[in-house]
């Protein structure tokens, strides 16, 4: 399996409660496929793409494009980039826990993208604390988190050393089971008979065994790429003229104070705290630990 990459994509803090885990975001996952680049046959020259205005065939320059949602066939509402600007989520850098579930709670057809959260500073001890805590409990955080002007629901989970923050789908973006005809659920509606579903349990049985990933290849990426090598040995290449292209939140980490004051007073709230307390709290305990005294 590939290693984790190394490189930032975001940094922030989890918050529940009045806790703050500053962590770094990683990818989790990269792109196997095979990248076919468009050549023009008879000069070798990369080919590219164009904006074309699809009526007249014309190519459009850049400041003449707009952007424009339909609502109905043929019309369009046309929106200015300091319209869709307005409307982004204001990034708050930080991955907003708003409740626990069961890990089973979650159909895996909601699952999207994986990332990996590191801890930053001296968040390793809370970063621990909660990973075991949602081991022991089984259970994942639903959270909001804002990237790249985007909100996205997603769930962190806790997956042998690390924290997951796997982004996940809305529900109005999950197709319906209505449409299809399937048959009844369950044995005696669906029509199977004891017997059946003996054989059928029995044979999962003898075919059952350990997931092991590495035991599964994509077939077409290793013909294709033992394709390449072969022509490469052969010395069937072609040379590519290279094109040259043309020129055209605030921080995240919030400093990790007394753990268990923190749990304390995020017990006594309920467990909700907005993140701006919870932020203001945790980078400044003392003074609001004798404001509580006086």
């Amino acid at each position: 399996m590939a290693t984790a990459s190394s490189r930032v994509l975001w940094k922030g803090a989890i918050s529940f409660g009045l806790v703050h885990i500053p962590v770094s975001l990683h990818a989790a996952t990269r792109e196997n496929d095979i990248d076919f680049d468009w050549l023009d046959r008879r000069s070798m020259d990369p080919v590219g793409y164009k904006r074309i205005n699809k009526r007249t065939g014309r190519e459009i320059a850049r400041e003449d494009i707009v952007r424009g949602v339909a609502y109905e066939d043929g019309q369009y509402v046309v929106l200015s980039d300091d319209e869709i600007r307005a409307a982004y989520p204001e990034s708050t850098q930080t991955i907003d826990i708003e409740t626990f579930v069961s890990a089973a709670e979650v159909p895996f057809i909601y699952l999207e993208r994986p990332y990996y959260l590191a801890p930053l500073g001296k968040g390793a001890k809370v970063y621990a604390l909660l990973r075991e805590a949602l081991l022991k409990t089984g259970r994942i955080g639903i959270a909001r988190v804002v990237m790249q002007h985007k909100q996205h629901l997603a769930a962190l989970v806790a997956a042998g050393p690390g924290l997951v923050l796997n982004l996940l789908r809305w529900a109005d973006e999950i197709r319906s089971w209505g449409d299809l005809d399937l048959p009844a659920e369950g044995p005696r509606a669906a029509g199977l008979s004891d017997r059946e579903m003996k054989m059928a349990t029995q044979l999962i049985e003898e075919m059952s065994g350990s997931w092991n990933p590495a035991d599964y290849k994509e077939e077409f990426k290793d013909k294709i790429m033992a394709l390449v090598k072969r022509k490469i040995d052969a010395d069937e290449t072609q040379s590519v003229t290279r094109i040259e292209p043309l020129e055209g939140g605030r921080g995240g980490g919030a400093e990790v104070v007394d753990l268990t004051l923190l749990l304390q007073r995020s017990l006594r709230q309920g467990g909700a705290a907005p993140a701006k307390t919870a932020a203001r709290t945790a980078r400044s305990p003392r003074k609001t630990a004798s404001r509580k005294r006086a």
